[in-house]
């Protein structure tokens, strides 16, 4: 009788195992510009390695070079059985379709693009949410009275970005002017720190003081073009005030870190879903960034008017117009 009941209590123990987690292989793939580019790609590279730390689970990851090996790079991480697999950025959706249609038993994830299978998730943010705080914050830090905006890639979410951008801008200025420039229309837009640099140049040499970038590894050269000229920038994604300390007046936080962790630590607790997964300012997706590097460029009537907006912006009193739901920016 002993023995039967100790048998049945660990048939039961056995049952109940899942509830405590489950063991999952999760692997990451970097878009163009490598998971060291201080911003879009990093911000996932720090959240797989705060997983990694708070679970003690290893993960896999992989930096493309090309297109091409994007497709592979799945399928080579579906049949090792890696799962979740998170890609990072909007062009991994065609490469994501094919192989997760390939392997339903595999969990994936996509950021910046929705992918609509019963096995992915697809996390979106609203970005015009965090540009329009820096915005705000910019043109009050303006002097001159004129901003520049330096994109990556020129798509429909990067004009998200800039219109946001000027919408907080002038919600601070209504006369404030905005100089926007679009690095190219290839993914070679990501990673070219020289022609970013040039193209904050040529906004300072307009008139511009503070200049904000969307456009991965290319912003790096946009924040040191700022910084050389003794101007403002304004980082993304990452942190990056403290790439040139005192010469970042903020970054416009887009919190891919969250977005990849959530994704692994779903899996392992047997939480994952599917579906489309929005990040704003309410869900703590989106921010600016205030920290040593940039607090003596931060005024107290900025700190409060940024705090102001972000509050009326959740509460819905304050509508930020989002680009890409009528490829129209009126402002």
């Amino acid at each position: 009788m002993k023995s039967r009941l100790l048998c049945a209590m660990a048939m039961v123990g056995a049952l109940v195992v899942p509830a405590f987690g489950e063991d999952i292989q999760p692997a990451v793939l970097y878009d163009l510009g490598g998971k060291f580019d201080k911003s879009f790609n990093e911000a996932g590279y720090a959240g797989a390695e705060k997983f990694k730390k708070d679970a003690g689970v290893e993960y896999r990851d992989f930096e493309i070079q090309n297109d091409a090996q994007r497709e592979q790079a799945l399928r080579n991480f579906a049949r090792r059985g890696n799962s979740p697999i998170v890609a990072i950025g909007f062009s991994q959706a065609t490469a994501i379709e094919k192989v997760a249609k390939e392997f339903p038993n595999i969990k994936f994830a996509i950021i910046d693009m929705v992918v609509d299978l019963p096995n992915v998730r697809s996390i979106v943010f609203k970005e015009q949410e965090g540009s329009y705080l820096v915005g705000l914050l910019g043109a009050m830090a303006s002097k001159s009275g004129k901003l520049g905006f330096v994109g990556g890639m020129d798509i429909p979410l990067i004009r998200k970005f800039a219109c946001g951008y000027v919408q907080g801008a002038k919600a601070a200025n209504p006369k404030v002017e905005v100089f926007q420039n679009m690095t190219g229309t290839t993914g070679a837009a990501w990673n070219d720190p020289v022609k970013g640099g040039e193209l904050a140049r040529s906004q300072i040499e307009r008139g511009a003081d503070v200049v904000y970038h969307a456009a991965g590894g290319t912003g790096l050269g946009v924040l040191q073009a700022a910084a050389d000229a003794g101007k403002l920038g304004i980082g993304v994604d990452s942190n990056q005030n403290h790439l040139h300390p005192g010469k970042v007046l903020t970054s416009m936080l887009k919190r891919v870190d969250v977005a990849v962790y959530d994704a692994f630590k779903d899996a392992k607790d047997g939480k994952w879903s599917n579906g489309v997964k929005v990040l704003g300012l309410a869900e703590g997706g989106i921010g600016w960034a205030l920290d040593d590097n940039n607090k003596a460029l931060i005024t107290p009537e900025m700190k409060a008017a940024a705090d102001k907006a972000e509050k009326d912006i959740i509460a819905g009193t304050v509508k930020i117009h989002d680009y890409m739901s009528d490829q129209k920016c009126p402002f």
